[in-house]
């Protein structure tokens, strides 16, 4: 089982439709595939139509009173599940500062699900917080999408010197890639050039802005779903190719 966290500091970076429109890819090539959608606001499970509540939010699968399990649901996909978000999300880390190794807890709760899964995509809320300390000790890899602006890639940095000063995430590969590129934008193109150097962990596939991105709203289901041969379509699956043959044969 490959557990991917999709995550940044900043919000509005595209981090959702990354997380539903890799998943629909490594499901639809067989995988078989989970998205736990940790964020409070829910829009991954929008996307996939299905109700954000977990039996016992947040506090009953910490304290251990519901299994991860209770909560699945299958999506509209073959191989495609959602553990759903709940509204209890938002007061999360409250939850894991009152637990036992708070930073241990997703991975506690993820590992009985090796058997019955592939990959497991986690869908992340913005910010640096102990829900996200549990991402990074939980996931083999951080996909983080990053829009090529000055901001992003202020926190960019400050991700990449977090993760490297923190005993235990020697192993956890970062794997930035340009989301929500807009080439006609002079500090864009500008910034296409420059970032890989400073940051050579940098994908070299990138994410167009696009606003069928925008239609998974309408359509509530992954891009790949409604619109296969746009030009944003074959961005995620180059991206996805290149995500896979970093992982290697894991």
């Amino acid at each position: 089982m490959i557990i991917l966290g999709i995550y940044n500091i900043k919000g509005g970076v595209g981090k959702t439709a990354t997380t539903v429109n890799l998943a629909y890819l490594a499901a639809h090539a067989g995988y078989r595939t989970l998205v736990w959608d940790l964020d409070p606001q829910a829009a991954s499970s929008f996307y996939f139509r299905v109700k954000p509540k977990v039996k016992g939010g947040s506090r009953g699968l910490i304290e251990g009173k519901h299994e991860l399990q209770e909560s699945v649901k299958e999506t509209d996909f073959r191989n495609l599940d959602l553990l759903p978000a709940d509204f209890s999300y938002r007061g999360m880390d409250l939850v894991l500062d009152e637990a036992k190794r708070p930073t241990r807890q997703f991975e506690r709760l993820l590992e009985p699900l090796a058997e019955e899964y592939d990959l497991i995509f986690l869908d992340c809320p913005p910010g640096i917080t102990l829900v996200s300390e549990a991402v990074f000790r939980a996931a083999d890899a951080l996909v983080v999408p990053t829009i090529p602006t000055t901001l992003s890639e202020r926190t960019l940095a400050e991700l990449m010197e977090f993760v490297a000063e923190q005993p235990g995430l020697e192993n956890l590969r970062v794997m930035p890639f340009f989301s929500m590129v807009d080439r006609r934008k002079r500090l864009h193109q500008e910034l296409l050039e420059a970032l890989p150097e400073r940051f050579p962990q940098i994908l070299e596939r990138t994410i167009p802005y696009a606003s069928d991105v925008e239609r998974m709203g309408v359509h509530r289901m992954p891009l790949l779903a409604f619109a296969p041969r746009s030009q944003v379509a074959a961005a995620y699956v180059a991206l996805w190719e290149e995500i896979l043959g970093r992982l290697g044969p894991k």
